[in-house]
């Protein structure tokens, strides 16, 4: 009886031991190159976790508007999906490494000057900037990943990469109970984070990845083809948006101390890592937008509830943030998996990059969007404003199924992603689902294309 294929480097029943060794040589081959990027984006996204919650909960401590300390969170989307954008052109006239290198740099020169400068103003800038360079980065990596990676190993090195962004942004957030918002020791160590980054790619002796490709775009395209999955990115744009910027606001505001706000942060992220995949598989065997409809009227009924209640236990609102998480993150992979479903494999990339455009684009407008309900409703106005747009989004999918019969289900087409603020569009070809795109699969000697 034939048996089913194990993890490379296990001996099973049956296996020779030159075929065990090949195995094993196979996935060193896959590891060894990719351990000194992966371990330079770990370094970088507790940098990124780290600041991204420290910045707000100073900028409550320092008696800023909450219009003000949204616009942080608004400045840094803006100027990230601007990266997208602007970064390739720098990489190409710099090359991968000294562009990695000064992007870093500038990281990290930011951190610092958030502590040395502490002005709402001068913030909203620095936040940008550190924003532009972090897409920048993060397009360098992920080339750099993209060409070591083959067809049959695209999914373990895109598994390692989603932990090591997600890992990443929680170990940055769970740093800052040790920290005083008030003092500079915060932007220190985001400060050292981003330029121990440098290190490991810097030193690294693999061979550096071919020119970025342009970012090729049809947005309109989208919204012809798969109306349901740019809406869902949209509102689960504005959803992570306000959430992300403005849940330490509300936790300072409630009387939280630093321990409990991580935490709070934490809870919501630990739901979207361990509910998208449940979520994803259900979606392989239903209309996925009967699923995003599901989740986003389950996540609204949550979200009004907590609004309504205004409680201010940890417990009920850690739990709350977590099943709220498991809701709103993986809205992404949901709506990205949809639209694979209704486009040629050839243009999954463009699809997907366009996709992840919009998120971003929705990531602009969550902060604001939630600091006017918190400012006009009190803390909770943050569940209000989640409330609304997952509501949006569970309308609209179920109106798309109403005028559109969704394709069959597509078993195993669903792969759970890193954090959408935390990719770029060169990140889509290292995604399994991406393997049948003669795109995402260039012949040896071509440049990888980025999207």
């Amino acid at each position: 009886m034939q048996t089913r294929p194990k993890p490379c480097g296990v001996r099973v029943a049956g296996a020779s031991p030159e075929s065990s060794m090949i195995a094993g040589q196979a996935m060193r081959s896959t590891l060894v190159p990719i351990v000194s990027l992966l371990l330079s984006t770990f370094l970088m996204m507790v940098g990124a976790g780290l600041s991204g919650v420290v910045l707000p909960v100073r900028g409550a401590l320092e008696g800023w508007s909450i219009y003000e300390i949204g616009l942080l969170g608004t400045g840094y989307a803006v100027a990230f999906t601007l990266g997208c954008f602007v970064a390739p052109g720098i990489v190409r006239r710099a090359g991968h490494v000294r562009a990695f290198t000064a992007l870093v740099a500038f990281l990290a020169i930011c951190a610092l000057l958030h502590g040395l400068i502490v002005h709402p103003l001068v913030w909203i800038l620095i936040r940008g900037a550190s924003g532009f360079a972090l897409a920048g980065a993060f397009m360098i990596i992920e080339s750099w990943l993209n060409e070591r990676v083959t067809n049959e190993s695209r999914g373990l090195v895109f598994s390692l990469y989603m932990v090591a962004t997600m890992g990443a942004v929680m170990t940055g957030q769970f740093v800052m109970p040790f920290t005083d918002p008030l003092l500079t020791t915060p932007f220190m160590l985001c400060g050292i984070a981003f330029a121990a980054a440098v290190i490991p790619t810097a030193m690294s002796r693999q061979a550096h990845p071919k020119p970025l490709t342009e970012v090729r775009l049809d947005l309109r395209a989208i919204f012809a083809t798969s109306p349901a999955a740019a809406v869902g990115v949209i509102m689960g744009g504005v959803m992570e948006g306000a959430w992300n910027n403005m849940a330490p606001v509300f936790g300072n505001a409630v009387g939280y101390d630093r321990a409990r706000i991580s935490t709070l942060l934490v809870a919501t992220m630990a739901g979207g890592i361990l509910l998208q995949f449940p979520l994803g598989r259900l979606s392989d065997r239903i209309d996925r937008r009967l699923v995003m409809s599901a989740a986003g009227f389950l996540c609204a009924a949550l979200a009004l509830t907590a609004a309504m209640m205004a409680s201010r236990d940890p417990a009920t609102i850690f739990l709350t943030a977590f099943l709220m998480g498991g809701l709103v993150y993986p809205v992404y992979s949901l709506a990205v998996a949809h639209a694979n479903d209704m486009v040629e494999s050839s243009d999954f990339v463009k699809t997907a990059g366009g996709l992840l455009i919009l998120y971003g684009i929705g990531t602009m407008f969550g902060p604001m969007l939630a600091a006017g309900l918190m400012q006009t409703r009190g803390p909770h106005g943050l569940f209000l404003a989640i409330a609304g747009c997952s509501f949006v989004m569970a309308v609209f999918s179920l109106f798309r199924m109403s005028r559109r019969q969704g394709p069959p289900p597509a078993p195993e087409s669903f792969a759970t992603m890193p954090l959408a603020r935390a990719q770029t569009p060169g990140s889509l070809v290292l995604d399994p689902r991406a393997e049948a795109s003669p795109e995402a699969a260039p012949e040896a000697g071509d440049a990888p294309p980025q999207g």
